[in-house]
């Protein structure tokens, strides 16, 4: 095999909690993290000459050892003594810096590929423990589906797999700090935690509406009053039908979840035509069901 093209899967949390701070700046959480079918393409493909090239169609983005996507190449180089080299290319639709493990499923895809490309023969679990030393959602991109997260968010639990529906992707033209939006939260009293066995219950119920009502992100609370266009998009999604709709992660990107297609579409209009973000995409769930070909990540 001369080279190996992958799906790199964005991310949704249907429910983050903190739990607290560790003494080494890490944060203990628990989410429920979802796959959804927003994907980056990942091209691998080994090189005679040692080293590693990295592509991408975003110009904005760094091509160097400062790329996650870069440092999974370099690992596992390095571990496995390759005197061979690889072709990375990024083609990127995942919004950037989002709330959405972008970078995390690029790292995840180019372990997964290396892994297969040159034969190591490593486990899933082998691959994880590799993942998370690069970063704290790593691991859950190679696992991927529907996943109870806790500790930093390295210790993953697979839960029964979300209820079909439609996913409303809306990314306003905000950067947001993960680090700020963390250093605000620990300055401040949590008072209202997520209902995420309530979260759980639904999952294992298979009803849509309990998952929806349940969702919470306690990361609102400080992002939000930062940003209040999160707020209208959210609104926005409501009024059309949504079920619920929340900001994943640490933000800006909100999503909705929808019964209707028709109705997300409406949603995505609105929120075009009112300026409040230019990412809006129409999604699914991405579920793990059966056997799969190893071309998605």
């Amino acid at each position: 095999m001369r080279q190996i093209e992958l799906k790199a899967l964005a991310k949704i949390n249907l429910g983050l909690d903190v739990l607290g701070k560790r003494e080494n700046g890490y944060h203990d959480v628990r989410m429920i993290m979802q796959s959804i079918y927003l994907y980056d393409d990942v091209k691998i493909e080994k090189t005679e000459e040692s080293g590693i090239f990295l592509e991408t169609n975003l110009h904005f983005l760094p091509t160097d050892s400062s790329n996650i996507a870069y440092k999974a190449a370099q690992m596992l180089l390095e571990e496995f003594d390759i005197s061979q080299g690889v072709k990375i290319g990024l083609n990127k639709h995942i919004p950037v810096a989002a709330g959405l493990a972008g970078g995390s499923s690029n790292a995840a895809a180019v372990l997964f590929g290396m892994n297969r490309l040159f034969a190591l023969h490593l486990t899933q679990e082998e691959l994880m423990e590799r993942g998370v030393k690069l970063g704290a959602d790593v691991p859950y991109c190679i696992m991927r589906g529907t996943v109870l997260a806790e500790g930093i968010g390295e210790q993953l639990h697979k839960l029964p797999a979300m209820p079909k529906c439609t996913v409303l992707i809306a990314k306003p033209p905000v950067s947001v700090s993960t680090k700020m939006v963390y250093e605000a939260l620990d300055a401040k009293e949590i008072l209202v935690h997520p209902d995420i066995d309530g979260l759980i219950q639904g999952l294992e119920q298979g009803s849509l509406r309990r998952v929806a009502s349940c969702m919470g992100n306690v990361l609102e609370d400080v992002t939000i009053p930062m940003y209040p266009v999160i707020d209208k998009i959210k609104e926005e999604m409501q009024a059309c039908g949504a079920l619920n709709a929340m900001m994943s992660g640490s933000g800006p990107t909100v999503f909705g979840l929808f019964e209707n297609r028709a109705d997300a579409r409406k949603a995505q209009a609105r929120i075009r035509e009112k300026a409040l973000a230019k990412q809006v995409f129409v999604t699914n769930i991405h579920g793990v069901r059966g056997k799969q070909d190893g071309t998605e990540i």
